[in-house]
């Protein structure tokens, strides 16, 4: 991972999303828009909130990343230690660096955290919190969680082993394709509250809950990581010396006031993310914490359909109680937000998880999202290809369908009659004629309901469409447009 290795000498850094960019590429954080810090890159491992005046500040001594430990850390890509080879460098944080490591006994690929050799000596609250926070991250064995499958030393050297997932964060998902369907976020967020909820049940908070810190595998499962080695962001000494935790844009209210974490406070953050996941957005931006803290202990919750009229009213309303001001007001806990989650969503499987499933050990499938429209693009084993489209009706609660359609040809008048003839040979679906773009078509197109639509039935109705919709086509213009 190349942006760990080549850190600048200084960055810009949003001090809402604690994160850091390449100094004098842009002023204003991308994600939220507020003001950027500069300052030393190495020093930018936590977030200072002062209360009084609500400004960032480098911290020296603990929070410090210098250019010898860093080197030291980057060092070891290509060298063993223990019974990893490093292969490459995944990221650095305040505590260390991540490698992607081949276990060679059992020859398989981890992800292992190293933590810096000089944290490790020279401040020993880190070191211990390093590993007791790892034996209890170990303790949790959940699909939707990044399992730590061991913790020790080596020559000095403090590691963590945890599972190695070859996907992307849910932020870098909302980064490249936007906003999700409505569907897919609550999915996601369901499958991430599941997680959460089974961290509870064992009395661990996160604390740190953030898309940053969710990874989406290759098959779609969303996996939290990060238990308990969440940045923390200190208090001046002037306060009440009470260390708060979190990503500011992404903490309730409660802890900007001085609150421990807590169960209700993961399940807030739990709110900002299916808020993000849903809109693209943050629920509250601001140009420096100060303002952020403002806006997040008393301005209401945007009013979110109303910018965004296809979310349920049901998600709405869902996303008012998991970010509510009161924790009171909240699901207690991981275990109740998944029970309203999962109330919310029903039944309903999201679009591109059944695909993913549908379409896991198939080459020559790919597609694209469109707002809630996906697009197939399908390769025959004749060299011809057709285009397969998959979108919602326009019906409304349980009456939706899902549609799965392809487009054969214009729907000119000549066509007509034999186009009969064939649609009265297809044992289900049939052709149709729909409006694609102000031009009317003819499609083979099939329906299914939307509640109950299962992965092997859009498997096989995609593949019967797409080589009905190219016969169609073929004998009725010689062509291939798709």
């Amino acid at each position: 991972m190349s942006s760990a290795s080549q850190a600048p000498d200084t960055a810009v850094y949003c001090p809402g999303c604690n994160q850091r960019f390449a100094v004098g590429s842009i002023s204003d954080c991308p994600r939220c828009g507020a003001s950027l810090t500069t300052c030393s890159a190495v020093d930018l491992q936590e977030t200072l909130l002062v209360k009084e005046i609500g400004a960032v500040g480098n911290q020296r001594g603990a929070g410090r990343f210098d250019d010898d430990d860093r080197a030291a850390l980057e060092a070891l890509i290509g060298t063993e230690l223990h019974v990893y080879r490093f292969e490459s460098l995944l990221g650095c944080g305040g505590m260390g660096c991540v490698y992607l490591a081949y276990h060679k006994d059992l020859q398989r690929y981890s992800a292992v955290k190293i933590l810096s050799r000089r944290k490790s000596s020279s401040f020993e609250e880190f070191t211990a919190r390093f590993m007791l926070e790892g034996q209890a991250a170990a303790a949790l064995i959940h699909p939707n969680i990044v399992t730590v499958h061991a913790i020790g030393t080596q020559e000095g050297r403090y590691f963590l082993e945890m599972e190695f997932v070859a996907g992307r964060s849910l932020q870098q998902l909302v980064d490249e394709e936007g906003r999700l369907t409505p569907t897919r976020a609550a999915t996601l967020t369901t499958c991430v509250s599941e997680g959460l909820a089974a961290a509870h049940r064992e009395g661990i908070v996160h604390r740190d809950l953030k898309l940053d810190n969710v990874l989406l595998s290759n098959s779609n499962v969303p996996k939290i990581a990060d238990f308990g080695l969440a940045k923390r962001i200190r208090a001046n000494a002037s306060s009440t010396g009470e260390s708060l935790c979190g990503t500011p844009n992404f903490m309730a209210p409660e802890l900007f006031n001085g609150a421990p974490a807590s169960k209700t406070s993961d399940v807030y953050s739990l709110g900002v993310c299916f808020y993000y996941l849903l809109t693209g957005e943050l629920p509250y931006v601001a140009g420096s914490l100060q303002e952020l803290q403002q806006k997040v202990t008393s301005d209401p919750l945007p009013p979110i359909r109303s910018r965004f009229p296809g979310i349920p009213l049901e998600m709405a309303e869902c996303l008012s109680l998991l970010l509510a001001k009161s924790p009171s007001n909240r699901p207690s806990d991981g275990v109740e937000a998944m029970q309203l989650l999962h109330a919310v969503l029903g039944q309903v499987r999201d679009t591109e998880s059944l695909l993913a499933e549908a379409f896991c050990d198939v080459d020559n499938v790919h597609w694209q999202r469109a707002d809630q429209r996906y697009r197939l693009n399908f390769s025959l084993p004749d060299g011809r290809r057709q285009k397969i489209f998959i979108e919602p009706s326009d019906h409304s609660g349980t009456g939706k369908l899902l549609l799965i359609y392809s487009i054969c040809c214009d729907s000119q008048p000549e066509y007509y009659e034999e186009a009969l003839k064939l649609n009265s040979e297809m044992p289900h679906g049939g052709i149709a004629i729909r409006e694609i773009e102000g031009e009317s078509k003819f499609i083979v197109v099939d329906t299914y309901p939307r509640a109950t639509v299962d992965s092997e039935e859009i498997r096989r109705s995609v593949w019967e469409i797409a080589y009905r919709a190219d016969a169609v086509e073929k004998l009725l213009t010689g062509q291939d447009h798709n």
